[in-house]
């Protein structure tokens, strides 16, 4: 999760393939469905359909990797993700509504403050360690 140009799709693409995950885009999701409601209704709406693909993929036993701003702690709620890394990147995007409404979360589990060509490996590594301890 992150603001918008944060680096999250950037991210996902590096982490995909080292963990053999689904991944799904919000951009795409929401192409998908024909939904470009940015309002609170439509941002509490995509989290709740971006859960059920997830939810549909861990009933698979496959990591699934969705990544979207997810903007509000009811958003994060309604998403409920097993592992949260953060994009700390950018203090702003490049859409005011989304700055505005943008709340930093409390539970992270990946807290990354800057890009570099290491963060995705040391992500993939830690989660495919606690998924062997289990």
């Amino acid at each position: 999760m992150g603001l918008p140009g944060s680096g999250k799709t950037y991210l996902t693409e590096r982490l995909v393939p080292l963990l053999n995950a689904a991944w799904y885009n919000a951009d795409k999701v929401r192409e998908m469905t024909n939904d470009w409601d940015f309002s609170n209704e439509g941002r509490d709406r995509q989290s709740k359909r971006m859960r059920v693909l997830a939810d549909f993929e861990k009933s698979h036993d496959r990591f699934v990797i969705c990544d979207f701003v997810c903007p509000t702690r009811e958003t994060r709620e309604n998403f409920d993700a097993d592992i949260v890394v953060w994009m700390d990147t950018i203090k702003e995007g490049r859409f005011e509504d989304t700055n505005k409404l943008f709340q930093n979360p409390t539970r992270v589990d990946f807290h990354i403050k800057q890009w570099n060509e290491e963060n995705h490996k040391e992500i993939a590594r830690k989660i495919l360690q606690k998924k062997n301890r289990v």
